[in-house]
Parts: C-alpha cells; structure tokens; sequence
C-alpha cells in the first residue's frame, strides 16, 4: 500500500501579483510557488524588492495597492486567494499571526499595550471583555515582558524596540494559530536583542507546532533558524532547499552572490563581498570601480583576489589608509585635507584623543541617565576605529561629543593638537569642516526638497569652498567618487534607492575633504547586499583619500569588515579595546564574547564556501 504523504499546511501555486503605476504596472511576484509544512520553519531570503513581503501579504489578503492576476493559496486544504473579506478577517490573527517588521509603527501610539493585546483576543473570541485584561496580562508574561502588570499599562513609545517586538509575538500568538508571518522581526535590533527575539520565537513556535515563515535579508538569521531555505530575486524563486544544502553548496549566482555579501555568515575576515544586481530599481547604473591601491586592506573587498596573492598582507595587518601607515618608517599618504605628507611629530599624534568623557541627561525632570561614563579612546590618521555596543550603550553620544556636536559634562577632547571645549570662531568652524557626520538614516538625513547636487554643494556653501563653477566641477567628481552617474545631481532624494541615498551622503560628508567622518550606523537601515556595496565603497574611499572613520554600529560583523580596532561599548563605558582580528579572536571581556556568538550564523558551522563569482560589468 501506498503511503500518503500529509497535505502541506500551505501551498502557494504560480502566484503573480502587481502593482499599478503610471508607467505601467510593476511586477512583484511572477510565477512563485511554495509550501509549508505544518511544525516547519522556512525563511524567505532576499534583498528589497525582490518580493518577498508582497508575496507574504498576499498569503493573508493584504495587498494594499496590488492585485493578484494569478495562481492560487490553499491553507489548510482551503483555497483563500479568492476567499471574501469576511473569510481572511477571521483567518488573519486567529489561524495565521502576523509579526510585522518595525514594532516602532505598528503598535497604535494612542492605545495602551494591554488593551491592544486584548483587542486582538477579543475580536476572535479568544476572551470576553471581563477577562481580555487578564488574559493579556498572561500573554505579555509568556512573551517574556519583565513586570506585565505595568507593561499592560504602559503606551508602545514607553517600551524598548526589544520589548515591543516581544508584545508583537505576543500578539501574533495569542490565538494559537497554525502559521506564523514573521516579516524582517528583528532587523531594527540590535543583534543580543535579536537573538533573544528569535530565540523567543522559537520557544514559543516548539510548545505550539505552529509554522513559522521568516522573511528576512540577512542569511545569517536564515542559517540558524530554518529547516528550509527559499531564496527571491526579482519577484522569481530562484532557488529553494535545506539550510544546509543552501548555504554550502548553492546552485545560483544569486544565492553565492548573497552568500558572499552576508556579513553576518561565519566567514574570514578577508573574504570579498560581492555587488549585487538589483531586482526592481539598480542601486547605480556604474559598478564601483575596483582600484588596486597599493597596500590596501580592502584589496579582496574591492574585487581584486585575494589579498595574501598580492602579496598585501592578512586582515590582521593594519592597512596603509590605517595608523601603521602613517608612522616613522612607512610611506606617508596624503592628508585629507590635501596638505601633503605628515611631518614626525604630526605622523606621532593622534588625529583625535578623548580623556575621561562623561556625559548625562536629565530624563522626566528629576531622572538623571548617565549615557557616557569616563570614555577615553584615540583615533589615528587614516585609521578605522569601530565603535559596537546595544542601543544606549553610549556610543552615538560619544561619537557627538567627538564632533563637537554635544558638550561632555567633564573630560577632553582634542583633535589635531587642539582641545576642543575652548574652540571659538574661525577655529572652531574649521574643526567643522575637518570632521564630518554620515547619519543611520538615508531617508531622513537629505532634504527631499533639494537636488541631489545641491545637497552635496551644501558644506562647500557653508563654509566658502570655491565658485559655482568650481563647486560644480566638485559635485560631479564627488558623485563619480561614491559611483552615482553624474546626471542623478539633478535627482532628488525621493527618486532614489536606500543605498543610493546614502551614497549622496557619503558624498557630501566628502565634500570640504575632511580628516575625520563620523559614520553613524551608516549601513543598518539596508539590505545585506548594498550593505556590502556601502562597506566597499567606505573602503576604497578611505585608501584614496585618507580620511579617519570613526564607525559606529550594533554589528560586529559589520565592524569586522571595516575597522582596524574595536572599542566594545556597555553602559556608558568602554569595556575592551584591541585590533579587529585580535578582538574576534581571543576577546578579553565576558560581554565581547557575548555579542561575537549572537552574530548570526556564528551557531552553525559551514562545511563548504561558495565560490567567489567574478564581478561583471
């Protein structure tokens, strides 16, 4: 006799879904078919708009501004593609939960935490209106909520971006259903919050054999929580299989190409991130120019091989653009600022040092936060010093301090000789143009409402650099440096991509050449496979023009790519300092280690690399 395999608790059949617009309609999902195992974990994988949330949204009936034109959704042997409203309303919260990405704005502001969990019990019949309260009060313990009492009572804005996302799975559990939506639940996170997150999520998806699908970008969450790999590129399922299957021996281009930007995988430092080509809309129509400068630490990251075949060293050794190679003995590179090369005493100097910082808040009037506390660090010419910590471990505040864009409350900061709390006038409004700030937000930190070229132009106005003419001769060259043709300066912000966007910003952080750009989270609101394209372009930058980064960000993953040294942040205190490889290596601080094994993908050991592809024009 036969045996039977089990109906799959989903299958999605040839599905295709568009959205309308003037210039004709864009498809998002072409042809896409896939199932889901009742008890089974499978991650949707792909960069933005490559359609993996449309193609979730549509599984529950929400296709805000999309239509289907064809395929069909069976869920639980019941064909939902067509079903009425009335239908997916009852399916929707109560046999299919929906963790949605950003926690920030999909809790209701105006509405306290209990009640937005009751709400959802009692609009499926899971409590009456007497007993919704408590029942919530028991759900906000079983997602993991310190105090649920208060926390019931408390409004989202008074919760962690942690904490709320914990109330989300809250919610999407609270009926019990049979499939969990998980669409990018951790990517606002910092990566210790992500792990318990998941980790969460997974405890709770095991008691209940409820499914989970996990869209996400990053491969790193896909190799540790999955059963099943399915991977998107321009609204197509490009390839689909085990965890391990994927990650080791991939059969497309896209997936090692992924593979091979995922910086949140387990690989060597020295392994070379790979550009990506867009699904709907190219992050520029010019790759970035591979330029083998001599010596660089980004020699594999610019495309260029392996760097130990060039004869330039291990990650290990500090890059010429870093420290080492403005000391006695190297061969100084040129300043920033154009100046030529550094004389002995200034090749011996710290470009910034910073003595004993401490900073405070005052938070609801009597409530005094102390967000930096006895900070002491340096920063050399042309070096990359990572700053990593959680969310209010201190480092943005220590970084502003840096820049002179907040006062500490005690302690020095001198940059190039220069202690900066006694700045005054011209002096000081030179120090601003020597020290420039690249913000987490792309889409917040342009003004929609100017050009892209007058956007970079504006530092160049701000402080008298040039005639219109020679600003403009510096805009162009600016948008070739961060590899944007030179026609997107009469584009605005809202014509462009995430990762475009924050190439404008590079650029006109670039502007008056300065000696120290502050990069604050500069890659953390974007996909893993421009992430890459902003950490190598960061790279190449830096062995062109000289410029210190002081880089800012919850990942290590990303720092590891970028940094010469680390400082690991908690608290308001710097808990370790070392070189990038020696900190990976052999951390000295409990806390260290704890953030190296929440890095993503560090829990499961690859027995197999993909091959590097080849960069094609």
């Amino acid at each position: 006799m036969i045996e039977r395999l089990p109906e799959p608790l989903l299958r999605v059949e040839e599905l295709r879904v568009r959205y309308p617009g003037a210039g004709g309609p864009t498809v998002a999902v072409d042809g896409v078919s896939l199932t889901i195992s009742q008890g089974e974990t499978v991650a949707l994988v792909g960069e933005s708009g490559s359609g993996k949330s449309t193609l979730a949204h549509a599984v529950i009936g929400l296709r805000t501004g999309a239509e289907r034109t064809g395929g069909r959704i069976v869920f639980d042997g019941e064909r939902i593609d067509d079903a009425p409203q009335r239908v997916l309303r009852r399916i929707r919260g109560a046999r299919i939960g929906l963790v949605p990405q950003d926690p920030g704005t999909a809790l209701n502001p105006v509405l306290r935490i209990g009640d937005q969990v009751a709400e959802t019990l009692r609009i499926h019949g899971r409590a009456t209106r007497r007993t919704a309260a408590a029942r919530a009060v028991e759900i906000l313990t079983a997602a993991g909520l310190d105090r649920p009492e208060l926390r019931a009572r408390q409004y989202p804005q008074d919760l962690s971006g942690g904490q709320r996302q914990r109330v989300l799975i809250g919610i999407a559990l609270a009926c019990g259903p049979q499939l969990i939506i998980a669409d990018e639940p951790t990517s606002a996170l910092d990566v210790t919050v992500q792990r318990h997150i998941l980790d969460h999520l997974a405890t709770r998806t095991a008691e209940s054999g409820t499914a989970v699908l996990l869209i996400t970008h990053d491969l790193g969450v896909a190799a540790d929580r999955a059963d099943r790999i399915i991977v998107m590129h321009g609204g197509r399922i490009v390839e689909t299989g085990t965890t391990a299957e994927v990650l080791t021996t991939p059969r497309h281009d896209y997936t090692r190409q992924l593979l091979a930007s995922a910086p949140s995988l387990d690989i060597p430092i020295d392994s070379s991130p790979t550009v990506i080509p867009a699904c709907f809309r190219p992050e520029s129509t010019s790759e970035i120019p591979a330029k083998s400068t001599p010596g660089s630490r980004g020699a594999s990251v610019l495309g260029l091989g392996d760097a130990s075949a060039l004869g330039l060293g291990s990650a290990s050794t500090p890059s010429p653009g870093g420290a080492s190679a403005l000391r006695p003995g190297n061969v100084s590179a040129p300043g920033a600022g154009g100046e030529g090369a550094a004389g002995p005493s200034e090749v011996l100097r710290p470009l910034v040092s910073a003595h004993g910082l401490r900073k405070t808040f005052r938070v609801g009037g009597r409530t005094t936060l102390t967000a930096v506390d006895g900070v002491s660090l340096h920063i050399d010419r042309g070096e990359t010093l990572g700053v990593v910590g959680e969310s209010g471990s201190g480092k943005t505040t220590t970084a502003r301090i840096l820049a002179r864009l907040e006062r500490p409350d005690s302690g020095t900061v001198t940059f190039d000789g220069q202690e900066l709390g006694g700045l005054r006038g011209a002096r000081l409004r030179d120090v601003r143009r020597r020290v420039q700030v690249v913000y987490q937000n792309p889409y917040a930190s342009l003004n929609p409402r100017l050009r892209v070229g007058d956007i970079i132009a504006e530092p160049l106005r701000a402080f008298g650099i040039g005639d219109r003419a020679a600003r403009r001769e510096r805009v162009a060259e600016l948008l070739d440096q961060v590899a944007l043709p030179v026609g997107y300066g009469e584009r605005r912000p809202g014509e462009l991509s995430g990762g475009q966007r924050q190439r404008v910003a590079i650029a006109r952080a670039l502007a008056p050449r300065p000696e120290l750009v502050v990069l604050d989270e500069p890659v953390s609101a974007l996909d893993v496979s421009v992430q890459a394209q902003i950490l190598d372009l960061l790279e190449r930058l830096r062995a062109e023009l000289g410029p210190a980064y002081l880089f800012i960000t919850h990942d290590l993953a990303v720092v590891r790519r970028i940094a010469d040294r680390v400082a690991v942040m908690r608290a308001g205190r710097i808990l370790e300092t070392a070189q990038t490889a020696e900190l990976f290596d052999s951390p000295r601080h409990e806390y260290t280690r704890e953030l190296l094994s929440a890095i993503p993908g560090t829990a499961r050991t690859l027995t197999a690399r993909p091959a590097p592809i080849e960069r094609t024009a």
